[in-house]
């Protein structure tokens, strides 16, 4: 059986933003599914873990760009 994966492109936004669609679309998200999340704020990714802290999941992976990251999260 193949895991989903959901796509979350927040580059350019702001932290505040970021973070809430981030958190809403962790809520849609079934355990077990994937969500990668592509952004561009180094500040929008040290907050994402303290408001993921709510949540449960095990971190997949973290590829850094020159102007990007990705990080891709499996719901618990």
């Amino acid at each position: 059986m193949k895991t989903s994966v959901h796509h979350l492109d927040v580059r350019g936004a702001i932290v505040p933003i970021t973070l809430l669609k981030v958190t809403g679309a962790f809520r849609e998200i079934k355990p077990g599914e994937i969500l990668e999340i592509l952004g561009s704020d180094p500040d929008t990714r040290k907050e994402l873990f303290q408001v993921l802290n709510a949540f449960r999941y095990q971190l997949m992976d973290i590829e850094e760009g020159k102007a990007s990251y990705r990080i891709r999260l499996k719901k618990g």
